[in-house]
């Protein structure tokens, strides 16, 4: 892996107004653990979807922008952190522009007071990444669940990714429409396909690039005293094998030969039958050698920890930032080993590790390791659960 130095940073204060159920909070905090628990519905998972903002896309919700909005509250918001890092302080923000009478409400980000043209900038700043409650059933849901997630994964080292995945679904909408209304147009449909195919083919190589990089570090640190357990991956899709058979000029060539091919049966189906939208993440619980879906709950939420972990460790090596970790309510069903061997883990990634919990008790031993802090609805405070 990469020999690049890792940049630690860590968020020193972080401020909302009108977020979620904050209408005002300005939260000081000095460690890089740092502990939320309270009730639920407190508002503890509020303050880890503020920050996953500061990363291309929707958050750890994949909520609309308006939806952030606190109600009764002028319809806008704002989340801002100052950033504590090697080379110096930094400020970012973001948040919802109140709508004006003839626009609509837009996003706006700010780095150091100027504006920034999208969140991919922050990129240079921090890198985030999270695990949710939702994902417990990653291994076992639909096979979308898992693109998307692959997809936050590329994210996180190709801030980039995110554009072409969009674009690629704009372009697909757009072939599907005219296959639709005008199936005879094979000019327009030329010209949509070669668009596709472009889009397919970068999208396809940027998830096994990813995939190729996070088995081979798994492979290299993996261990047998550790809790998770290791995992192994692989991509499934006619796309893929093309990506992983031919150049990439020669892959664009044989999409889009398929396409045309397919634009009958992709008409009869209402939508584009080939292409990256079809394919499918294969996780394998390693020292088993079985599929992760066949794997005991348990199994499966330990082998998904792993994973997380081994990603924010690639992330750190290929961009020299070491990540900003969001877990919520990650503990909670872990047993004393596991948790243990979490909060070990999570201390020698070097960067901030944000978590929630309802028992304060399940940190108990990080008592003088990290900021514990009470949430109750609009207000956070330290407290001490020695």
């Amino acid at each position: 892996m990469s020999s690049t130095p890792i940049a630690a940073s860590r968020i020193a204060r972080l401020i909302l107004q009108d977020f979620r159920t904050y209408a005002s909070l300005d939260l000081p905090v000095s460690r890089s653990l740092v502990a939320l628990v309270g009730e639920n519905g407190a508002g503890k998972t509020n303050v880890l979807e503020a920050i996953s903002l500061f990363m291309p896309g929707r958050g750890l919700r994949r909520a609309e922008l308006g939806e952030m909005a606190r109600k009764d509250g002028p319809g806008s918001f704002a989340v801002s952190v100052t950033l504590d890092a090697p080379y110096g302080e930094h400020r970012l923000g973001t948040g919802l522009e109140p709508q004006s009478e003839n626009a609509r409400a837009s996003r706006i980000c700010r780095i150091d007071g100027a504006s920034a043209s999208s969140p991919t900038a922050f990129a240079e700043y921090l890198r985030i990444v999270w695990l949710t409650p939702d994902l417990d059933a990653l291994f076992r849901g639909p096979a979308g669940d898992r693109r998307r997630f692959l997809d936050r994964l590329v994210l996180a080292v190709d801030a980039e990714h995110g554009t072409r995945v969009n674009a690629l679904e704009r372009a697909l909408r757009s072939r599907n429409r005219v296959l639709e209304e005008n199936p005879d147009d094979r000019l327009w449909l030329d010209a949509l396909e070669r668009e596709v195919a472009e889009l397919a083919i970068a999208v396809a190589a940027a998830r096994r690039e990813t995939v190729e990089r996070l088995s081979q570090l798994i492979l290299e640190t993996r261990t047998e005293e550790s809790p998770f357990p290791f995992a192994t991956m692989g991509l499934e899709g006619d796309l893929d094998t093309l990506v992983t058979t031919l150049p990439a000029v020669d892959a664009e060539d044989r999409y889009r030969a398929i396409l045309r091919e397919y634009r009958s049966r992709d008409r009869a189906a209402g939508r584009t039958l080939v292409g990256p939208q079809a394919s499918d993440l294969l996780v394998r619980h390693g020292p088993k050698d079985i599929p992760a879906n066949t794997a005991s709950t348990g199994e499966q939420k330990a082998l998904l920890i792993g994973l997380v972990l081994a990603h924010a460790r690639l992330v750190a090596s290929m961009s020299g930032i070491a990540p900003f970790v969001l877990l919520d309510e990650v503990a909670a069903h872990l047993d004393p080993r596991r948790r243990a061997g979490l909060f070990a883990a999570l201390e020698s990634l070097g960067g901030q590790v944000w978590m929630t919990g309802a028992d304060p008790s399940l940190f108990s031993e990080l008592q003088g390791r990290a900021d514990v802090l009470q949430v109750q609805p609009g207000v956070i405070e330290p407290i001490n659960i020695a």
